[in-house]
């Protein structure tokens, strides 16, 4: 399934848009899509960890944050002493 989608941009923006499409030879629609559907999977990542995280604090599957900066300290401390 596709979708039209008409979208205003700062001129700045579509300047800019413009010109990627003229050096890369693609429409700038393509480009546009592209740019869209790179957002939407990031952003639909970040909301699943969201909600991951969410359901780990609500059923308790949580790390002291001392407990987890001790761990993160000495795993830096080995990491330099490694070098």
């Amino acid at each position: 399934m596709t979708a039209t989608l008409t979208i205003e941009l700062k001129p700045e923006v579509g300047q800019k848009l413009s010109e990627l499409s003229a050096r890369t030879r693609q429409s700038a629609a393509a480009l546009a899509a592209e740019a869209v559907a790179s957002y939407v999977e990031r952003e639909s990542h970040i909301l699943d960890a969201i909600a991951r995280g969410l359901a780990d604090m609500k059923a308790g599957r949580l790390v002291p944050h001392d407990a987890a900066m001790d761990e993160l300290d000495a795993t830096i401390e080995f990491a330099a002493e490694s070098k």
